[in-house]
């Protein structure tokens, strides 16, 4: 059963979790005091202090919550208050306002109890609970135990069904499809020395940074190497500017992206302005990337979707086309060695305003964001 109610910034004298507002007193709880408070009858006892709390069936929006209690006045109780903080993070910037606490209150519902709730649980998020036991009393105050221990848990990535509904998202602003033939990738001349002296000439997958939807369950976990793959209206080549190097790498679309190679949504998302970005990840059929993604995003049929394809033309080659109003980031999951194409010095401009290195989504967008935690 759900929690069927809520209350947010609400808190008893004695809350166990650190930052909550210790100079709000609300007359209707009361903590029930350690000398055995008595009833009009002398009859009253002290309420069980829940024990042994366990935490299941964590989601990116939801968690599952029992836990065991003393049958003494267990009969009593008719409400549980719940306490759920994020967990303080020692790096977060000091200045930054801190996120409200918040109070769950629900009626003495059989356990294990779901809680569920975008509006106050985001995904990939570490938080702090803990339990009190409640009687309501008939003037409408609350009589409560004492606060339980304080759990640790840690909410999960997006699920596919999550994903699906940002996908659907993307496909509605993608645009008509442009030809392209080429993938590309900027980098400094550092970055190919080290590829050439290092890597044996290649250039190797690395782990996925924190761009993106914070519930996204490539970040930080997938290892793959960005290629972009957006061209000119007008021209129809790649634009000679870029925010991440003066070099680029271009390498023939077939090379990594053919009939052998699966073809995933990984993401959609802004960074507070009017692009928008799409991840999709190309894995060759088999490798390790692939048996990654198979588990985790949306496949997308390499000949027909919204975002990037691959068709054979009537005499057998292979066509490409990509969507015109997204920026598309293209991940592919393995090595690819230099020799497999050129590298040379762009004409442009290194525009490091638009790089999307470790860049956070705006959760205020309604265009990419969906109804969980952002």
């Amino acid at each position: 059963m759900e929690v069927p109610g809520f209350a947010h910034n609400i808190t008893s004298p004695l809350s166990p979790c650190e930052g909550m507002i210790k100079d709000l007193s609300l007359d209707s709880i009361q903590l029930c005091e350690r000398d055995d408070s008595k009833s009009q009858d002398g009859s009253m006892e002290e309420l069980p202090v829940p024990q042994n709390i366990k935490i299941s069936n964590i989601t990116c929006d939801s968690f599952k919550i029992c836990w065991d209690m003393e049958a003494r006045s267990k009969e009593r109780i008719t409400h549980y208050f719940i306490d759920l903080n994020k967990k303080e993070n020692k790096n977060s910037n000091k200045f930054k306002h801190k996120d409200v606490p918040t109070k769950l209150v629900a009626k003495a519902v059989p356990l294990p109890m779901t809680v569920r709730g975008h509006w106050f649980l985001s995904p990939r998020t570490e938080y702090t609970v803990a339990v009190q036991t409640a009687s309501k009393q008939t003037d409408g105050d609350y009589t409560v135990s004492e606060w339980s221990e304080i759990i640790e848990f840690c909410t999960a990535d997006y699920s596919t069904v999550h994903l699906n509904q940002l996908l659907e998202k993307a496909e509605v602003i993608a645009g008509r499809m442009l030809r392209f033939s080429v993938f590309y990738r900027n980098q400094h001349k550092e970055y190919f020395n080290h590829a050439r002296e290092a890597q044996d000439n290649r250039m190797m997958p690395s782990v996925k940074d924190n761009s993106g939807s914070h519930g996204s369950p490539i970040s930080g976990k997938l290892e793959g190497i960005f290629f972009s793959c957006n061209t000119e209206f007008n021209t129809g080549k790649p634009p000679q500017d870029s925010p991440y190097g003066r070099l680029r790498f271009e390498v023939r679309a077939d090379v990594l992206f053919n009939p052998d190679t699966n073809l995933y949504f990984g993401d959609f998302y802004c960074m507070y302005t009017a692009y928008h970005y799409v991840i999709l990840v190309l894995a060759p059929r088999g490798s390790r990337g692939d048996d990654f993604c198979k588990q985790r995003l949306p496949a997308l049929d390499i000949g027909n979707n919204r975002f990037l394809t691959c068709k054979q033309d009537e005499e057998g080659g292979l066509v490409f086309h990509h969507a015109q109003d997204v920026i598309l980031e293209v991940i592919y999951t393995e090595p690819v060695d230099l020799a497999l194409g050129t590298v040379a010095e762009i004409s442009g401009h290194q525009l490091m305003s638009m790089s999307t290195v470790n860049a956070k989504k705006d959760p205020s967008c309604k265009t990419c964001n969906i109804s969980v935690g952002r």
